[in-house]
């Protein structure tokens, strides 16, 4: 590669052992050839063994390192991860605005709304998910949320296919433009089939499920694969797939680290 790269900035979390938060989604970035900035919302205290805590960063403190960013290096395609609290999400969106990052501007932006563990359950607080709901998705041009999450969003439990799109139909009312409902927590489901839709189109992305305990960062990694993609300006639709092609070969090649879940591993890419 030659010249400047496009950018694309995470407004996420720090993950201590490294396998997601803003450690997956610049490992990923880089990979996708992309110049990865970052909004940093909290520190946790984490491994493969899971997250032992958690300290916030001032919103203040999280907004200024949007705007130092956006107005100084410019941004193609933004994320965001964990927010952590609503006073957080509040602060974003309105600084979203003010850098013009979201679906009313130029610059797209993925919202993952990170809102339950690998094991389901809830990391935020009613208000925060509220937050979500109200100031972030109408901002977006894509979220991608698991199903745990559709669950804790809009109280749709997704066991197949006709629920999984009745769920797209229940999140696209909170006012994204695209809404991607991954089904890989849907196990009764010998493949792994993500369902993107606009309201209009509604499109099966089905893919393999590996027998693999380590997806630590699946999640972030699959945004992140995406955000890179709309910052080199494809559709939606094409962005997607190639996120789900990556979050494929990363899972395929996933590797044990620690007592616990390992992370998913982008390095296929740069041996490919």
């Amino acid at each position: 590669m030659t010249g400047t790269p496009r950018t694309a900035l995470t407004i996420a979390g720090s993950d201590s052992g490294g396998g997601a938060g803003i450690q997956a989604d610049l490992r990923t970035f880089f990979a996708c050839g992309v110049h990865g900035m970052t909004a940093i919302t909290a520190v946790t205290v984490q491994n493969s063994l899971g997250v032992q805590g958690f300290t916030e960063i001032p919103p203040d403190v999280v907004t200024a390192q949007i705007k130092a960013v956006a107005r100084d290096m410019g941004v193609d395609a933004a994320k965001t991860g964990m927010l952590a609290t609503a006073e957080i999400i509040e602060a974003v969106a309105a600084t979203l605005d003010e850098v013009r990052i979201g679906r009313a501007a130029e610059t797209q932006l993925v919202v993952d709304p990170v809102a339950a563990s690998m094991t389901g359950h809830a990391l935020l607080r009613e208000e925060a998910l509220e937050a979500i709901r109200s100031l972030l998705f109408p901002r977006a041009t894509l979220v991608t949320p698991n199903l745990d999450e559709v669950r804790l969003l809009t109280g749709v439990d997704v066991t197949d296919r006709e629920s999984q799109r009745h769920a797209a139909d229940e999140l696209l009312e909170l006012g994204p433009q695209w809404v991607l409902v991954k089904g890989g927590h849907l196990y009764s489901d010998p493949e792994c089939v993500d369902l993107l839709s606009d309201g209009v189109q509604y499109i099966e992305l089905p893919g393999h499920r590996y027998e693999t305990k380590h997806t630590h960062g699946g999640g972030d990694t699959m945004a992140s694969a995406i955000t890179a993609s709309l910052a080199m300006d494809l559709g939606v639709p094409d962005a997607v797939a190639a996120g789900k092609r990556f979050i494929e070969r990363s899972v395929a090649e996933a590797y044990p680290l620690g007592a616990g879940v390992g992370p998913v591993s982008p390095f296929w890419r740069l041996r490919h």
